[in-house]
């Protein structure tokens, strides 16, 4: 017997520690990849601050539960004169210490499980240096210790509940193996028939015998099975009695919990939403609300007297008697808001909220960083000459005439070279271009898993990464139309000579967030070639992964849940794992206490290839700030900053979180937090510094709201006298809001050009334009905002009703309309509103995308100037039309020798103003042109047919001129 049972317990051993072998797996290979990016302190700071504080939270409480238990245990012996029915006194005290384990282990990871976070930020808090106007609390006590303090009252609510049932289970467990004497008496006093049949309880002998089931004759409740009950008021008494104390301390607590729950409750008034026109507290608050959770702070603690009275006494009315006055309290003191709102508040609303609005103003301005913008005013006096547009070149020749969406789709159509390639994005950038300051657009061409045959060997050891990128001018295109590549093809091909990739493996980007096994036996495929082999091979070289040892294989196995994994021969001791390849999850993984930006872009440094994310502190207690709004649903957000810009190489998947903003309390106190992680924007390599961009999530967010907080004066705040939207404008053939656009451009007033962002502004409800927001992004001043605040006195037309110009334009609406019963789709692209001296020019591209081709190709541009339109081929075109020849001298638009357009219906070349004298090349021209015509009218492109005839028509009159 003794063998068998030793035998099931190392059975039972061995399969216990296999169990937690298997629970433990995902934790230990987390432990190993944060020890391999050099965050193993990140790691462990969640464990070591949730052991830090839950173990004496535990041992408090246990201490606590134990002593009121033993101390309840001897109060009841003196009471009950009872005598020990089993014998059993140190069951009972192992009983108190495991109701006593178990309810502090359950309360202290309830608490340390829950605010482990709160915690540390309250421990390490940073001032904002800014006090609340209402209680005077610097905001740092709303946004890093309020939260916790409320957090723990509402823990310690249920905790002391928890208490009480604690209370009751030990009443049980004392009434099971002590039995008070008086219930002896009433059994006595009432004898009673025994059942005929006695049931087993389903709750053992314990609970059979409180309820009257199984040894009915001992159970304190027996009597109420029959009508004459004996748990009287006198026996009620006794329990009372005997339990009363505990009852009284915890009702006490409870009470005084409540006290501290309305006392904290009435600095939420600063950040939500007021019954009138204030975001936090107003009128109706401060005076009617406020005093209401005060006066409930006294009924709370008076209840707490009232209880302890009431239990006394033995008045269930008197315990009673506060809690409902409580809740008539409450509902009165919102019926009487609601009146002073509408009858004293809403008829005189100026006066009564002015206080409040101005607050509400200051602090959504400083919460959204928009306290310190610089307001110039902006004549736009259309006084534009020649010269004016050739000494802003550098901002001319910037001009995006490519867009995002065409840009993708043409770099997947001609560049993604292979199936199982793929570009997500198009992100744009600045670089030196042959000399040139230049705005770019880049894509990374990333594998596509979706493509690739889903088999372990392929998926895992053999297509590992993605290969380059390309890189284009968002400002010139081909003579077909098309994006002008600057670095294409595989190997990556530059034509810039400052950019030379000389690592273009892409392991960590975009796309599937799967595992990856590296310096295997089996070759990795690196990139596809022409060559006799047809593919490239190469091994990883890099420094990420983790060695796959024959433990961190089991770990690595059981955590991906793949045998082959563990079982394959082509990994070996040199061979290393790769995981959270997706950069979004990378990051979220090692710090997901920040926000990130949705849109992360690649750069290419140095010859190597860099991700940079932008990342956001944000909170919701920032007092009177009003939350921001997509799509007209509150975010509850009403604080944000980009304080920390995150950078991951493509190649070895280091991640850097570099603070750039000191000024920030929330991002102060993460750095005190984890001094391992984050890094100051000094240690940021110069290279990379060049290319970090103000993020356009956050500039639409800070644009939006301040259409409204733009106003600083209450009278003109309340009344919504100079009320702002977001210019609009057709994009495709849609109306939309306008987005933030960056530009490289020399900002009015300054002496060079440089990479910005902007966003125009009508007043509400109308289409001229007000004003420009602009925010710079580079160097020192770099997230400094600008306001351009156009003039009053007269109408500035704003972009939608430049597109309704573009709209009545004869000649435009004629191509529009052939185009579209041609077959092919035209788009129009974003509207660009672009300050030059004093004056403003609007230029917008027209794409064209055949029936027969998904290549769109940029056709036509549109330039507004002064109430005149210039519409041709060319922005250099539409500059010399627009202010005359000779404006656009040193803007190259497009390279010479460029494809001529694949399909006629694309329309032709315009006829050429320099035709040749000599009668036989201009035949040759006529009958060329002809022959193009007669093309163009079996593709049913009549346009270009009526264009081409007119071509033959201007050769043959030369001729005859000629003759």
């Amino acid at each position: 017997m003794k063998t068998r049972k030793g035998k099931i317990l190392l059975i039972g051993g061995i399969v216990l520690l296999i169990v937690l072998f298997l629970a433990l797996a995902n934790f230990f290979t987390n432990w190993i990849w944060f020890r391999e990016m050099g965050y193993v302190s990140v790691f462990f700071k969640e464990i070591t601050t949730k052991l830090l504080y839950g173990l004496p939270i535990f041992a408090l409480i246990f201490v606590i539960c134990y002593f009121y238990l033993m101390a309840m245990k001897r109060g009841y012996y003196k009471k009950i004169g009872g005598y020990d029915l089993l014998g059993t006194e140190k069951k009972v005290n192992g009983i108190v210490a495991a109701i006593s384990g178990v309810f502090a282990l359950i309360s202290a990871f309830a608490v340390a499980n829950n605010l482990w976070f709160e915690m540390l930020q309250f421990m390490h808090s940073t001032d904002f240096g800014i006090a609340d106007p209402i209680f005077g609390y610097d905001v740092s006590f709303y946004i890093f210790r309020l939260e916790f303090i409320s957090a723990v009252n509402s823990l310690l609510i249920p905790i002391i509940l928890g208490f009480a049932l604690v209370n009751v289970i030990f009443y049980l467990v004392l009434f099971r193996y002590r039995k008070p004497h008086f219930f002896d008496e009433v059994e006595a006093e009432e004898p009673r028939e025994e059942p005929k049949q006695q049931q087993q309880s389903p709750f053992g002998n314990m609970f059979g015998n409180m309820f009257g089931q199984g040894n009915q004759g001992n159970s304190p409740f027996a009597n109420q099975r029959r009508g004459q009950s004996q748990l009287n008021r006198d026996t009620l008494g006794r329990l009372l009695g005997i339990a009363g104390k505990q009852f009284r301390v915890l009702g006490v607590l409870l009470f005084l919990m409540i006290a501290m729950h309305y006392f904290l409750k009435q600095f939420t008034l600063l950040y939500t939403s007021s019954s009138g026109v204030v975001y936090g507290a107003g009128y109706a608050d401060i005076n009617i609300s406020l005093w209401v959770y005060r006066l409930l702070i006294v009924l709370a603690i008076a209840g707490a007297v009232m209880f302890v009275i009431g239990l006394n006494k033995r008045r269930l009315k008197t315990v009673l008697a506060v809690p409902v006055l409580m809740i008539a309290v409450s509902i009165l003191g919102g019926v009487i808001g609601a009146a002073v709102q509408g009858l004293i508040v809403s008829p005189d609303e100026l006066n009564k909220e002015s206080e409040y609005l101005a607050n509400n103003i200051a602090f959504t301005r400083y919460a959204y960083d928009l306290q310190d913008i610089k307001i110039r005013d902006f004549a736009a006096n259309n006084t534009l000459t020649s010269a004016d547009i050739v000494n802003n070149m550098g901002t001319i020749s910037n001009i995006r005439i490519n867009d995002y969406e065409p840009a993708l789709k043409f770099y997947n159509q001609t560049q993604s070279i292979r199936l199982y390639y793929q570009f997500n994005d198009v992100d744009v950038d600045r670089y030196m271009v042959n000399g040139e300051y230049t705005q770019t657009f880049l894509a990374a061409r990333e594998l596509n898993g979706a493509q690739i045959t889903d088999q372990w060997l392929n998926r895992h050891l053999i297509y590992t990464h993605g290969y380059g990128i390309t890189l284009s001018r968002v400002d010139k295109v081909t003579e077909s139309g098309q994006p002008d590549m600057l670095i294409d093809s595989i190997p990556p091909v530059s034509d810039v000579e400052e950019i030379d990739i000389t690592q273009p493996a892409i392991y960590f980007g975009e796309s599937d967030n799967t595992y990856l096994v590296v310096n295997t036996d089996q070759k990795e495929f690196d990139y596809p070639s022409s060559g006799e082999d047809n593919n490239v091979y190469t091994e990883y070289d890099g420094d990420a992964g983790i060695h796959l040892s024959f433990l961190n294989r089991i770990l690595f196995s059981i955590r991906e849940g793949s045998l082959k994994l563990l079982v394959s021969s082509n990994i070996d001791s040199d061979s290393k794992i790769i995981i959270n390849t997706n950069i979004m999850d990378r990051v979220r993984t090692i710090a997901p206490f920040l926000s990130y930006d949705d849109d992360p872009y690649i750069v290419t440094v140095d010859g190597r290839l860099y991700w940079i994310i932008d990342a956001y502190t944000v909170s919701g207690y920032y007092p009177y700030s009003e939350p921001y709004k997509v799509n007209d649903v509150a975010t509850g957000i009403n604080y944000i900053r980009n304080s920390v810009k995150v950078v991951i190489d493509a190649y070895n998947g280091d991640t850097s979180f570099y603070i750039v903003d000191d000024q920030d309390p929330i991002a102060m106190t993460l750095q005190k937090i984890y001094p391992a992680l984050f890094k100051d924007i000094g240690d940021m390599p110069k290279a990379l510094q060049a290319h970090l961009r103000y993020p356009n999530t956050l500039f639409a967010i800070q644009s939006e709201v301040y259409t409204k907080y733009h106003m600083t004066d209450v009278n003109m705040f309340y009344q919504n006298e100079d009320g702002w939207a977001i210019a609009k404008e057709i994009y495709g053939t849609t109306e939309q809001a306008m987005t933030p656009t960056y530009y490289i451009m020399k900002i009015p007033g300054e002496d060079s050009a440089e990479f910005v962002t902007s966003i125009p502004y009508t007043p509400s409800g109308k289409d001229n334009m007000t004003a420009l927001l602009m925010v710079r992004s580079d160097g020192d001043h770099y997230g400094e905002l600008i306001l351009f605040q156009l003039p009053k006195d007269r109408v500035i037309y704003g972009p939608r009703q430049i597109e309704a110009r573009i709209n009545q334009h004869t000649e435009i609406a004629q191509d529009f309309t052939l185009w579209s019963s041609a077959g092919s789709t035209y788009t129009r692209g974003n509207m660009f509103v672009i300050p030059i001296e004093n004056s403003l020019i609007y230029v917008e591209p027209i794409y064209l995308e055949s029936a027969s081709s998904s290549l769109p190709e940029v056709k036509r541009i549109i330039l507004y100037y002064n109430e005149r339109i210039a519409y041709e081929e060319t922005l250099a075109e539409a500059l010399d039309s627009m202010f005359g020849a000779g404006a656009s001298s040193g803007y190259e638009e497009s390279e010479p020798g460029g494809d001529d357009p694949e399909d006629p219906s694309l329309g032709p070349d315009e006829p050429s103003t320099n035709l040749p004298s000599g009668t036989s090349d201009l035949a040759q021209l006529a009958q060329e042109a002809l022959d193009n015509a007669l093309n163009a009218q079996r593709n049913g492109d009549w346009a270009g047919y009526g264009e081409y005839m007119q071509q033959v028509e201007n050769y043959i009159q030369q001729l005859v001129n000629n003759q």
